[in-house]
């Protein structure tokens, strides 16, 4: 065990002491945080228009703050990235972590402020790595180097100049403490290379020929890199260029669709996964036991949660159920939307995500979801509001129209790259059915940053498959379902292929109506 090793574990006791507690009486910590940021929230603008006071109870809190989602708090956020002191947190808010998602615009600015930097995200990360060599004593995982994709980032030109917008990699890399620097590979500057395939080529030069003991980071954007990387060595699999891999940390969008081309390019017992739950709004949760893929929820990480059952959230939208969930209520089984409010400067924040607890004390969670239709399957965040817009835009501008259509992942396999397929049934098709797809490819990029990033250059996705179904295949599939009536809709967007797979079934067997 290496000296460094040595002194980590030393010093990571108090932390895995907080994780036990953690464990055992989470809503002590909520209680403590809520009152923490209770208390920074009474000196900001918000919280004196909202009636913030030290002393605020939950249930007074939840009467005078109401439930937001991004739209509802953009006009709070685009002041504060204009550089308005005070406004949603302490002070003045220096970075945004921009994504598309759950809103109608096409880029979300997710305020980081330091607190949160430090006390949410930068601890999420350490509880999961000293969780990690807890449980793994053997590990030669700080005798390596972390290969780390980083994002981009530049100055947001929206204000005084002063803040700055980017992925939540990048500003994790640009503000991450200098020791760190130490253990990482690529340094900074090229990590934080804009141009995607300039910064893979400067990666395999230099992270090639590092001791790489851990990878971490979004699966499809790794997935890219270490094929890129196998190229450059003239390799089929990782462990002839990094003897020592052991651990891939990873996040931000459904494993399981990759997990066996991971287990081929990295083909190790000794291999091993963990999921965490780490957002633009917060670190939440992290797989704390191999053995299970639920996540322990971090309750003493600068957020206070709040959890509404999902067949109850249109009657939440709109005011005529109030009566939220906390740690200290919640049950397990029960797919709920979660709440969030950070000491980021979110307040009753919808982050979009439906979670179901399988256990509590210790409260762990598995992500079911999102609160709308959307498809994750490269990091694209594609939502139902942004496919149905850019559908629209492109039929009107193609003269065509369609009875239905849904949207599947074909996911990377075999070193390919992903894809969207589009499976449509036309009322009128369009004259040139590939003018058509190109069209729409290019409307979606209009109208979500993520998809536009995905697709410049085809680094993660090249163009949308577009297939045009028989008439009545819909029909036919809801028939086979019982699900005919006019309550059941084929779903528009899925995560996986399960309905676009028995849609090409129905109509390659002709059994359309």
């Amino acid at each position: 065990m290496s000296v460094v090793s040595k002194i980590y574990r030393i010093y990571s006791g108090k932390r895995l002491k907080m994780l036990d507690e953690n464990r055992v009486d989470p809503w002590r910590f909520q209680q403590e945080w809520f009152e923490k940021i209770i208390a920074a929230g009474s000196e900001t603008i918000f919280g004196k228009e909202h009636n913030i006071k030290t002393g605020t109870t939950i249930e007074q809190f939840q009467n005078n703050v109401p439930l937001r989602d991004y739209d509802k708090s953009e006009s709070w956020i685009n002041r504060s990235r204009m550089g308005e002191e005070d406004l949603l947190w302490p002070g003045t808010t220096h970075w945004f972590a921009k994504s598309s998602g759950t809103s109608s615009s096409k880029s979300k600015f997710i305020p980081i402020t330091d607190d949160s930097l430090q006390l949410c995200h930068y601890d999420g990360m350490q509880n999961m790595l000293a969780t990690y060599l807890n449980n793994n004593p053997a590990s030669g995982l700080l005798e390596g180097m972390a290969l780390t994709l980083g994002g981009s980032a530049r100055i947001d030109e929206t204000g005084t100049g002063k803040s700055q917008y980017g992925d939540l990699s990048a500003i994790l890399l640009k503000n991450s403490p200098m020791l760190a620097e130490f253990r990482r590979t690529p340094p900074a500057k090229i990590a934080l290379i804009s141009d995607f395939e300039t910064k893979v080529n400067e990666i395999c030069k230099v992270s090639s020929k590092e001791n790489v003991t851990s990878i971490s980071g979004v699966p499809s954007w790794n997935l890219i890199l270490l094929n890129a990387i196998l190229d450059y060595n003239g390799k089929d699999n990782l462990l002839d260029i990094w003897p020592n891999l052991e651990l891939f940390m990873h996040g931000g969008i459904n494993f399981e669709p990759y997990r066996k081309e991971y287990q081929r390019i990295i083909p190790s017992d000794r291999m091993r996964y963990m999921e965490n739950y780490n957002a633009s709004e917060g670190y939440f949760a992290f797989q704390d036991d191999p053995a299970e893929k639920s996540m322990l929820l971090m309750t003493n990480g600068g957020v206070f949660y709040e959890f509404i059952p999902m067949d109850r959230y249109e009657e939440a939208m709109n005011g005529t159920f109030t009566s939220f969930d906390t740690v200290a209520s919640v049950k397990t089984g029960v797919n709920y939307a979660m709440v969030i409010t950070t000491n980021g400067g979110l307040w009753r924040y919808l982050i979009g995500d439906s979670v179901e607890f399988t256990s509590l004390k210790p409260h762990k969670l598995r992500i079911t979801g999102r609160t709308q239709l959307f498809i994750n399957a490269f990091g694209e965040e594609l939502m139902i509001g942004n496919a149905e817009k850019a559908f629209t835009s492109a039929c009107e501008k193609e003269n065509c129209s369609a009875d239905n259509f849904t949207v599947a992942p074909l996911f990377m396999e075999g070193g390919s790259k992903g894809a969207h397929q589009w499976l449509i049934e036309f009322s009128q098709a369009p004259q040139d059915i590939e003018r058509f797809a190109d069209v729409l490819d290019k409307e979606i990029c209009t109208v979500n940053s993520d998809y536009e990033a995905k697709r410049a250059n085809n680094i993660t996705m090249t163009r949308l498959v577009l297939t045009v179904l028989k008439p009545g295949t819909f029909y036919s599939w809801l028939r086979e379902k019982g699900k005919l009536g006019g309550q059941n809709k084929v779903p528009r967007l899925s995560n996986n292929r399960n309905f676009a797979d028995e849609l090409m079934e129905l109509n390659d067997n002709n059994q359309a109506v």
